[in-house]
């Protein structure tokens, strides 16, 4: 009789030989590189981990506040007034924010703007777009107050402004308190008369500004000396003539 082979070692000849455990950093083990999973390897979705081009998914957050403009400069933003609005359509209202903001540098330069979206932080990131944009400059005595009194008009809107002596600070309220303080203005005497819409209280203030002038631009545009025009005023020459060498702007 033939010499037959036990069912056990049949069993072992024939079963798959088992998978090699090449331990942690070999290739397809538990420790190797990943195969495209879900940890942000090449070709896998992504759940956890960056882009597939490198990017990770904070390029969302670039519009997000950024005080800097394009040349690097330090920007003062200032939210003066946020308005829920609503529009009719076919199938009811369609309600969105209207939002006002006063944008300015510190040392001269100021503008505002308004923008309307759906969302109120992308209404304010319209209006401060708006806002630098419209940037003026505006004359400044000392670089701490303005160089003579002013008035502006806009529609129910009229506004004085007044330049006040070091220490007077900032004696405005509302809209007109941001303004001043984007400016760079730390003395200033203001007053407000008529209606308190902010809007035309922003474009009154901004007519006032519009107007000041600097013993500098009028001397210019006469084609005198600073000096000769500070004398008018009754001064002597010396105090004319030091006067005018302290003059910035």
């Amino acid at each position: 009789m033939a010499d037959e082979v036990p069912n056990e070692v049949a069993v072992e000849a024939t079963a798959p030989a088992p998978r090699e455990n090449p331990g942690p950093g070999g290739p397809g083990g538990r420790g190797g590189p990943p195969r495209g999973g879900r940890g942000g390897g090449p070709g896998g979705n992504n759940r956890g981990g960056g882009n597939r081009d490198g990017r990770g998914r904070n390029d969302r957050n670039r519009g997000g506040n950024n005080n800097r403009d394009e040349g690097g400069e330090e920007l003062v933003e200032k939210l003066v007034h946020i308005n829920r609005v609503s529009k009719t359509v076919k199938g009811g209202k369609r309600f969105g924010f209207a939002a006002l903001v006063v944008v300015g540098d510190g040392a001269g330069r100021v503008g505002f703007g308004h923008g309307k979206a759906r969302e109120v932080p992308e209404a304010i990131s319209k209006a401060t777009a708006a806002a630098k944009k419209a940037m003026i400059r505006v004359a400044l005595k000392d670089g701490r107050t303005l160089h003579h009194d002013g008035l502006g008009h806009f529609g129910a809107g009229r506004v004085y402004v007044r330049s006040a002596p070091a220490g007077t600070g900032i004696i405005a309220g509302g809209p007109m308190r941001a303004v001043f303080e984007s400016l760079g203005v730390h003395d200033v005497v203001t007053k407000s008369v008529g209606t308190s819409n902010p809007y035309n209280m922003i474009r009154a203030t901004f007519e006032a500004l519009g107007e000041q002038t600097s013993p500098r631009a009028v001397a210019q545009r006469r084609g005198k000396k600073i000096a000769d025009l500070l004398r008018r005023g009754g001064a002597s020459a010396e105090v004319a003539e030091a006067d005018a060498a302290a003059v910035v702007e």
